[in-house]
């Protein structure tokens, strides 16, 4: 109601920090003011009774002054799509608000828990590394492929400095301010003896303080409560005594003020005494996000338990005691006592427990037997386990390796993790238990095998023209400061509705019947719709294949939209779409796995193959002949903006304003069009910016927004969808699932002689854009080499789950690591390095030709790949890792390098197109509108560059305010790294065509301003529209022939790894690409995509794992079970080199396409380790060749490098049960 939209929502549960804001509360006790930064979507508002609350939009606007926070996460290019952006602006002004000159690890513990889909985050660090006493280093240092020069370059037309925070605005206390649902009944008890009462009286009664347990059930799960009891406010619960044995901490602190009061024990006592503290700091530090640890509380300590719970109840009746109103720490001040706390996530931070662990050891005076011993794990059944009977059968023993394999084999017996505990992992469960004992033996007895600690490390062309330059994003400080508007910051229409989906809870049914009839007689529901209210098509046919926007009839995957709610509110909408109930006859067959499509024949035509060469001879002239397969998960878009739109009717001929999150706003405008029967020149799309896409955002957005169109159009009012996140992933779905088998012959030196190839992708349900995504992955089969005698195969596998969509990089990503996959597997079979046996099967001819007959130069993708070689120093880090190798038991490095080939531009030739218009107006200033969507990848910013060389006027002069089909129609969707290449084409014709119109005026009077020239009255037309006419691409694939792409971008990437053999966890040490941008328009926002790209193939490769039930219901909806990469993931190296003096005659400025090929590089540390294992495994004496497939998760690593451990669980006292999650 007050319009402050800069706090964003991005999931509703307290796990993407999109919404943080900082609360500030005058605290008596220590008589200061404290500030916390807190997610706002889990505070609760009467629990800000007596606080003040700063959002981004209070620290600083462009409007008056920019706070120095805003203005240099906008300066170091930090900010891209801009959604979490206002988070993270929060996350560190809070920071400054307590230290105004913090260090690297206070900030990096502070962004902990924002995540950001778009950047990679190493700029966003940059930017606030200035307000720390160390001198800024950024990827490059400082530079882009610049490391000795401050100077433009001329040969590269590549700006030497990505940023410079000269003349940034210093930080100034002065500047910040200074202090002095449903209805839900709220009681706020003034002491203990009220609260204790309350509770005597309101037993059912939640009791709240931070609001991170009951919060997210209440946001995601409709959870109710009527009654809530507040103990955030009773002094009592918030004191802190210090004792001389220990300290008292009140229950209603949070965490964070828990670890810093046992930082402050640590520093007081010294390392020997405060054993204890260290464990339990150690476990804090991972635990959540700074946000929701500066909101949790000790009264409430489910969340804390549910991945600290071994190591706070362990201490029970030792050294901890809990009660109910206060935790009472003993620090470990006996000499021969030792404790340990142990953990492994999905990801190393802000990710909740797979296994954890506590334990604690006594030895007898001066002794090495063991008096007394606890063992306590969490995450192995449905509470906390104590390992009793090993503990007592140990006491007594002497601490000694034959300890140690007693304690295995009694803990393999004592400690059972049925099949059916949640989440599955059964396997990897068991092994992390025995792993942990060993790792604490092993700490007691050599203090070694530490966990991975997370890092930061720490011309001749005119002065006016920006082309080349790394200039700000356009739209940065807007972001930065909460003003930037996105589809569900635009201020409600009069009357406006709420629409909320109702979705399929089986995979393969038919519709027996819909009873609506509770859902609308819920307050504030407006009515119910369904296939029968859709005025036009509710069918349409897409490539020949039909998609309905309702399920009429059958429904064919979990999470199918049958209909949808439409109420006044958005939280009636959504209650009221769980009411509707929907009776179903379960249809056969029903699977969800390639595997069980291959069995059932399920695939989509059209079925591709590509060929080249003579396979029968290549196979017969090879020394060897191997066979393998590799399977590769899909992957989450995660935007951080959910998907949305708002439909507005206009009441006259039908008219239709739609303001809407799209990467393709044509596509939007005519599938809307087709649904409500209506002419696309009375549909118009606005799109101003989307808070991520990534593909997501192209094919799924249109039949929500036909949806909404429809609920407008019954309705005559506004109507507002935005999706929630859970719903989102589970309507929308993300990249496809790939399998792929290959058979391949060899030489002895590594030289690949034939290669089939066959590709199958999980395409779900229907067809989306499937075929377009095989068609990728096979035309990317060759990356780099030239394999003379090649053939793929490319099957779509048609299956009962959400149909798979676009994501960045389509199928390349795909295509690419199985080829990858081929050689690292044949290097392992000759005994040979793999980077020797990639270069060997290179592309190295001045003119090649692709398996698709396409001719290329494969120069500038060999000079990527020597200096990747020499920038990286692989060659005597490949030593250091073989030393390091043989020194280190428990933990194991590896390294890979890999080459890129990727083709820029549809293959679609007639999506190959972009439009603009110009308008130059009489004061002087321009407005450009044209086809493309700005998503954070800066095609506004490159656009405005390109209007500002040819016009010769300021860049401030030119504004794009947003993609409308009104003004550009028929535009292609923002997609295949083409958006500059056609956006900026057009945009380039525009305005020469405005110039040559002014060249006649110019000439005449050449004293003449800017201002002049465009206000003189010669009857000059300043509007003009530009038109690109991009290359005819195309492929036939019965002779396997075509020019698929207009260009190709090259690059090259190393990356380093560490993994503990004992656990699965890994750490990604350093990462170098050199990549070739062309000359590139803006280095800066080119820098920016291949990191944020690298960042996305780090999930895709390492983390991100989408698990369904084998019911087809997808498992991994939200943050808290399905994990994108955070700042603890980035390697501490990550440098990027961009290669100078590349010329690409085929684009605009001779720029290239960058936004997909970066994503592939993520697999540099697939393949590193894979190495990595391969080390432990020869270690071991076992095969350097085994299973393995993406992501690399920390399971899967562990179970891989197999020992006595693993193999304690032999297969033949496996249970046979149903699997918690399925491979699909």
């Amino acid at each position: 109601s007050v319009g402050l939209t800069g706090t964003k929502y991005g999931c509703g549960g307290g796990g993407c920090g999109a919404c943080t804001v900082m609360v500030s509360r005058y605290d008596p006790i220590q008589e200061t003011v404290l500030h916390w930064s807190v997610t706002a979507c889990l505070q609760p508002i009467c629990s800000l009774h007596g606080a003040a609350v700063v959002t981004v939009e209070g620290i600083g606007s462009t409007k008056t002054k920019l706070h120095p926070v805003q203005e240099r996460i906008a300066k170091a290019h930090g900010s891209q799509c801009g959604f979490c952006t206002p988070g993270m602006v929060m996350s560190m002004y809070t920071l400054l608000r307590n230290n105004p000159q913090p260090t690297t690890e206070d900030i990096r513990e502070t962004l902990g828990g924002n995540l950001c889909r778009c950047t990679g985050y190493r700029p966003i660090i940059d930017g606030f590394k200035t307000f720390c006493n160390v001198r800024t280093v950024n990827s490059s240092n400082g530079k882009c492929c610049m490391e000795n020069s401050n100077s433009h370059n001329n040969e590269s037309d590549i700006s030497g400095e990505l940023f410079s925070m000269d003349n940034v605005l210093p930080l100034d206390p002065t500047q910040d301010l200074i202090f002095p649902p449903e209805k839900v009944r709220w009681i706020s008890p003034a002491d203990l003896k009220d609260l204790i009462k309350l509770k005597a009286e309101y037993s059912n009664a939640p009791l709240l303080v931070g609001n991170t347990t009951i919060g997210p059930k209440m946001n995601l799960k409709g959870t109710v409560h009527p009654l809530v009891l507040y103990g955030g406010s009773i002094p009592e619960l918030r004191t802190i005594k210090w004792r001389n044995n220990g300290v008292t901490v009140g229950a209603g602190c949070s965490l964070s003020v828990l670890k810093d009061v046992l930082l402050q024990g640590i520093e007081e006592l010294g390392p020997e005494k405060s054993r204890v503290y260290q464990a339990l700091v150690q476990t804090l530090q991972c635990l959540a996000s700074k946000q929701i640890r500066n909101m949790a509380s000790l009264l409430i300590p489910s969340i804390l338990f549910l991945t600290t719970n071994s190591l706070l109840q362990y201490k029970y009746n030792m050294n901890f005691s809990f009660h109910s109103e206060k935790l009472i720490a003993n620090p470990c001040a006996l000499q021969w006592e030792f404790v340990s706390a142990f953990r492994q996530a999905q990801r190393r931070e802000f990710s909740f427990s797979i296994v954890n662990s506590g334990m604690r050891v006594t030895f007898r005076h001066d002794s090495n037997v063991v008096e007394n011993l606890d063992i306590f794990y969490g995450g192995v059944g449905p509470t906390l386990v104590k390992a009793r009977h090993t503990c007592k059968e140990l006491m007594g023993r002497k601490w000694d390796e034959k300890l140690l394999v007693v304690g295995t084999q009694l803990l393999e017996e004592e400690i059972y993790v049925p099949p059916t505990a949640p989440g599955g992992q059964e396997e990897y469960r068991k092994a992390l238990v025995l792993s942990f004992f060993f790792k604490f033996y092993m700490q007691v007895t050599l203090d070694a095998l530490k966990p991975f600690k997370n890092e930061l490390v720490p011309e001749t062309q005119s002065s006016n023209d920006p082309v080349g330059r790394p200039n700000v994003h356009q739209a940065a400080l807007q972001q930065a400061t909460g003003e930037a508007v996105y589809y569900d910051d635009i201020p409600s229409v009069k009357g406006e509705l709420f629409v909320s989906m109702v979705t399929s809870t089986r995979a393969h049914a038919k519709i027996i019947s819909i009873d609506a009839s509770m859902a609308l007689a819920m307050s504030g529901v407006v009515t119910f719709i369904s296939a029968k209210d859709v005025p036009g098509q509710n069918r349409r046919l897409w490539f020949n294949n039909p998609e309905e926007l309702f399920a009429e009839e059958e429904v064919i995957c979990v999470g199918q939209i049958i209909g949808a709610i439409v109420a006044e509110t958005r939280e009636q909408a959504k209650r009221a779409a769980e009411q509707v109930d929907i009776t179903y006859e379960d249809i056969q067959p029903v699977f969800f796995t390639i595997e069980e499509a291959i069995e059932h024949q399920s695939f989509f035509d059209p079925k591709r193959k590509l060929e080249r060469g003579n396979l029968e001879e290549g196979f017969e002239k090879a020394d060897h002949i191997l066979e393998g397969e590799l399977y590769m998960g899909g992957q989450e878009h995660f935007y951080m903006e959910t998907q949305g739109l708002i439909a507005i009717p206009k009441g006259e001929a039908g008219e239709l304003e739609l303001y809407v999150a799209s990467q393709h706003a044509a596509y939007t405008q005519e599938v809307v069009g087709i649904t409500l029967g209506i002419d696309s020149n009375k549909i118009t799309c606005h799109v101003k910016r989307l808070g991520g896409g990534f593909g997501g955002k192209v094919m799924k957005i249109a039949s929500l927004s036909a949806i909404a169109a429809t609920a407008a159009y019954k309705t005559g009012r506004a109507v507002r969808c935005v999706l929630e996140r859970e719903d989102d992933m589970l309507i929308t779905s993300g990249r496809s699932p790939f399998l792929g088998k290959y058979k391949v012959g060899y030489l002895n030196d590594g030289t690949i002689l034939a290669a089939d190839i066959t590709y199958y992708s999980n395409g779900g349900c229907t067809l989306d854009e499937s075929s377009f995504i095989m068609e990728k992955a096979l035309l990317h089969m060759d990356n780099g080499y030239k394999i003379p005698n090649l053939r793929g195969h490319g099957l779509v596998c048609k299956t009962y789950l959400p149909s798979y969509t676009a994501f960045r990089g389509f199928g390349g990503p795909q295509g690419l690591t199985i080829i990858e996959s081929v050689l690292h597997e044949v290097a392992a079979r000759c005994g040979l390095p793999a980077h020797q046996v990639r270069d060997i099967n290179m592309y190295k001819d001045e003119k090649c030709y692709t398996h698709h007959k396409q001719l290329f130069s494969p120069h500038d993708m060999v000079r990527c790949w020597n200096e990747c070689l020499e920038k990286s120093d692989y060659t005597h880090r490949c030593l250091s890792i073989k030393q390091f190798n043989a020194h280190n038991h428990w933990k194991k490095r590896g390294i890979s390098i890999v080459p890129l080939k990727f083709g820029i531009g549809f293959s679609k030739g007639f999506y190959n197109q972009g439009a603009a218009l110009v308008n130059i107006y009489k004061d002087g200033s321009v407005l450009i509108s044209h086809g493309g969507t700005e998503m954070g990848q800066g095609i506004n910013t490159k656009a405005i560059q390109i209007a500002s060389r040819i016009l010769k006027v300021p860049m401030s002069s030119i504004h794009i305010k947003e993609t409308c089909t009104g003004n550009v129609p028929n535009a292609a969707p923002s997609a295949a790294s083409f958006g500059t290449d056609a956006v900026g084409m057009a945009v380039k014709d525009g305005c020469e065509k405005l110039m040559r119109r002014l060249e006649p005026l110019i000439k005449k009077h050449p004293q003449f301003t800017w201002q002049q020239l465009v206000t003189y009255c010669q009857k000059i037309s300043l509007s003009a529209t530009g038109f690109f006419m991009g290359p005819h691409t195309s492929v036939d694939w019965e002779k396997s022939d075509g020019n698929a792409y207009y260009y190709f971008t090259f690059g090259a990437c190393c990356s380093e790894v560490e993994i503990d053999c004992l656990t699965g966890d890994h750490k990604n040490i350093r990462t170098d690409i050199v990549m070739d941008v062309g000359r590139s328009i803006n280095p800066a926002l080119d820098v920016g995509q291949v990191e944020g790209g690298f960042v996305q193939g780090i999930g895709l490769y390492t983390i991100e794992e989408l698990q369904f039930s084998p019911e087809g219901v997808l498992l991994t909806r939200g943050p808290s079970r399905y994990k994108i990469p955070a700042l603890c993931d980035i390697p501490p190296q990550l440098n990027v080199h961009l290669l100078r003096n590349a010329d690409n005659p085929h684009a605009i400025y001779s720029s290239k396409g960058i936004g997909e090929p970066p994503v592939f590089f993520g697999c540099t540390l697939f393949f590193a380790i894979k190495e990595a294992i391969a080390a432990a495994r020869r270690e071991r004496g076992l095969s350097e060749s085994f299973p393995f497939s993406s992501p690399a998760t920390a399971e899967k690593i562990r179970m891989a490098c197999e020992d006595c451990f693993t193999r304690m669980n032999p297969p033949d006292r496996k249970v046979k049960t149903k699997p918690w999650a399925i491979n699909v």
